[in-house]
């Protein structure tokens, strides 16, 4: 079976490696020059399934209209021209109830927890170094309200298993990070001792070359015009200057590219770029700087230890494909990594921006589509790196015929069927085939 996967981001590459590993013949297309050059160049290294939330959240909206008026906000807003972002933001105020939340979140999480677990299995199968480690989230509260939001939570954690311990005393966070006895302004945190991190440019570089040894064939620097279609079936990728490449399976991983691509189609993807940022900051002293990631619930700022840097990421802003670098962006990730951590070189640290795909209910798309041969795997939003292995292998099993590991209600275009961009229930019960 010959298959041709669109994207050679943390999706795509995951993707392929899977699909070759199940005995396909694999094309990878990516427009940069190498795997991993965009949103997976530089995001907050985590691999968080029990951090796995929606953004679209009761409270949110009036959250949001606070945040708008405040320095360091987590979210910012900027209209891009488009209808399509004043559509994507109504869908995911639609999102923000307690019934909506809840179905999203054990979404979320059966993925992001298979995808954990195969990652896993991965650095077993390859013995694949990451600058990995296993130490686990904690997600730091400043406010009582915070701390309940949270205590609601665990309800979800604990339907699906994941393990965690809720800490109401301050004085216990140093027991996990001992470098936060030296912050002030806590009040407890949450630990999830299930989640990982990793640089996710390293390991997706790495598993290309280990795609390429099972024969996955990668074309850089080339750059997709169209999908030609027959009746059901995608008969061909149209390239820029005329060449038609054909396969028996098409799987597209644009990520925030993926709607233009599909929208000729008729397939609408509710498919937004959710622009954020990061530093890399030189590390100087390991006593004072975070074991694993420690996740600021007040700023949304995710702080990751590597080997030798501490990576700081977060932010939303909805503001089209905007990619220039926003210093006021730079200035409350730097304020959030000097509250809580002072063993960064901050002035050496090196500033960048992405454009992570988001859907309204922030589970990603995964799975078929009315085009028999055409599945997608795209919309992870914050969460790429986190579902990548597990949503590559997903996708394979069902390029492949095979029966999935996990159950993919949920997770199909299918759900976004009913109305626009609005929630209702998964119509595409598809199974492999």
């Amino acid at each position: 079976m010959k298959a041709i996967v669109l994207g050679g981001g943390v999706i795509g590459v995951s993707t392929a490696y899977h699909l070759a590993q199940a005995g396909a013949e694999v094309t990878v297309l990516e427009r940069q020059p190498g795997v991993a050059l965009e949103t997976s160049f530089a995001n907050a290294g985590q691999v968080s399934p029990g951090y796995s939330t929606p953004w679209a959240a009761p409270g949110i909206p009036l959250k949001a209209i606070k945040w708008l008026m405040q320095r360091h906000a987590p979210l910012a807003w900027q209209p891009d021209g488009s209808l399509f972002q004043w559509r994507w933001m109504a869908a995911m105020l639609r999102n923000c109830t307690a019934e909506r939340y809840g179905v999203n979140k054990e979404r979320m999480t059966r993925l992001a927890e298979y995808s954990r677990d195969r990652l896993r299995q991965l650095r077993l199968e390859t013995g694949i170094e990451y600058e990995q480690r296993t130490l686990g989230t904690l997600q730091v509260f400043r406010t009582a309200a915070q701390m309940e939001s949270a205590r609601r939570d665990t309800q979800v954690l604990d339907a699906c298993g994941v393990p965690y311990r809720l800490m109401t005393d301050r004085d216990a966070l140093p027991e996990i990070e001992p470098a936060l006895a030296h912050a002030a302004g806590l009040v407890g945190g949450l630990h999830l001792p299930g989640d990982e991190t990793g640089d996710c440019q390293r390991f997706t570089t790495q598993l290309a070359e280990l795609a390429k040894a099972k024969g996955v064939r990668f074309r850089f620097d080339t750059r997709i015009a169209s999908l030609k279609t027959s009746g059901d079936r995608v008969t061909g990728v149209q390239l820029e200057g005329g060449e038609v490449l054909e396969a028996d399976r098409y799987i597209l991983a644009l990520g925030c590219y993926s709607r233009e691509l599909l929208q000729p189609l008729g397939l609408d993807l509710p498919v937004y770029p959710v622009k954020g940022y990061s530093l890399t900051v030189p590390l100087v002293d390991a006593s004072r700087a975070p074991r694993s990631t420690v996740m600021d619930e007040t700023y949304k700022v995710a702080i990751t230890r590597f080997d030798q840097r501490i990576r700081v990421g977060g932010m939303a802003e909805l503001a089209g494909f905007d990619l220039r670098l926003n210093p006021r962006r730079r200035a409350t990730l730097e304020m959030v990594l000097g509250n809580l951590f002072t063993g960064g070189d901050i002035p050496k640290a090196e500033f960048w921006t992405g454009l992570r795909p988001m859907t309204p209910d922030s589970t990603p798309i995964v799975g078929p589509t009315r085009y028999d041969n055409l599945l997608l795997n795209t919309g992870h939003g914050t969460l790429g790196w986190t579902m990548a292995a597990g949503s590559g292998k997903l996708v394979a099993d069902l390029a492949m015929g095979r029966s999935t590991d996990i159950s993919i209600d949920g997770l199909t275009l299918g759900r976004y069927a009913k109305n626009s961009f609005s929630p209702s229930a998964d119509l595409h019960r598809a199974s492999p085939a």
